[in-house]
């Protein structure tokens, strides 16, 4: 039996590929057409920024209960946190670190849309942190990954991490470096 690679129809990847040819660099090329896997990534970060205002008009709508709760549940709480005023201004604090950071992520992801590359990693690397974040929230303290909050958060993700990951989107992302020749 020979062990030399068998020849697979065109235009079809085999199903392995040896790790060099993963890792190689991608060639220069500044006319390269946008990808389906980065107008997909982005998409997917406009829907996890929808997503986020959804969660944070919903944290506003419940705030009062939530905050309430938080309050009772804590024995040493201060009585000032019971002052409607004080629940106003943690409520505007969080709402407005809130919309900072889903304008954040809008920003990268028109980034991403142009082409840019630090902000498709960027991006990535919020992903990981969110889903290994979720993980950890299961494994240790056991809560569920529920349909209406955690597993719309967590698909997005992982959807994400595969679109921005692919072969092709990380090659549109640098496309325009230029790279010595080693051929």
């Amino acid at each position: 039996m020979s062990s030399a690679p068998r020849p697979h129809a065109a235009g079809k990847r085999p199903a392995y590929e040896p790790g060099a040819l993963l890792l190689s660099p991608v060639r220069y090329d500044p006319d390269m057409p946008r990808p389906s896997t980065t107008v997909a990534g982005v998409l997917l970060v406009f829907l996890r920024v929808l997503a986020g205002i959804f969660v944070l008009l919903e944290l506003a709508r419940e705030w009062d209960s939530l905050f309430g709760d938080l309050v009772r549940a804590d024995t040493t709480a201060d009585a000032a946190l019971n002052d409607p005023g004080v629940r106003g201004i943690l409520l505007a604090a969080v709402l407005g670190i809130g919309g900072i950071l889903l304008l954040i992520d809008a920003v990268l992801g028109i980034l991403i849309y142009r082409g840019h590359n630090w902000p498709r990693v960027l991006v990535m690397l919020f992903s990981v942190i969110s889903i290994s974040t979720v993980f950890t929230a299961w494994w240790v303290r056991g809560e569920e990954i529920a349909l209406d909050g955690t597993f719309l958060s967590l698909s997005l993700d992982i959807l994400l991490l595969l679109a921005l990951s692919s072969r092709s989107a990380a090659a549109y992302a640098r496309r325009n470096e230029r790279r010595p020749e080693n051929d």
